[in-house]
């Protein structure tokens, strides 16, 4: 399993109902986005989601079809 990288201490979801960041097909991303848009290491959540990829849930402030959308812009 890797590390947690040090940045995630610092997060605004610390602490935060993981639920709340992996929302359902369909359900609302905007609570999450709320937190992520106040977050400190919001930058860096949204390189380590795009550079695992993380396939699954809100990170940096960013959903899932947003994120397939920025991989698929920076290949063509």
């Amino acid at each position: 399993m890797l590390a947690r990288p040090d940045w995630m201490e610092q997060g605004a979801c610390r602490g935060v109902n993981p639920e709340t960041f992996h929302p359902l097909r369909g359900e609302d991303t905007r609570p999450a986005k709320a937190i992520c848009a106040e977050c400190p290491v919001r930058e860096e959540c949204l390189a380590y989601a795009l550079s695992v990829p993380e396939k699954q849930g809100v990170w940096g402030g960013v959903s899932e079809r947003q994120r397939r959308e920025m991989r698929r812009r920076k290949v063509a």
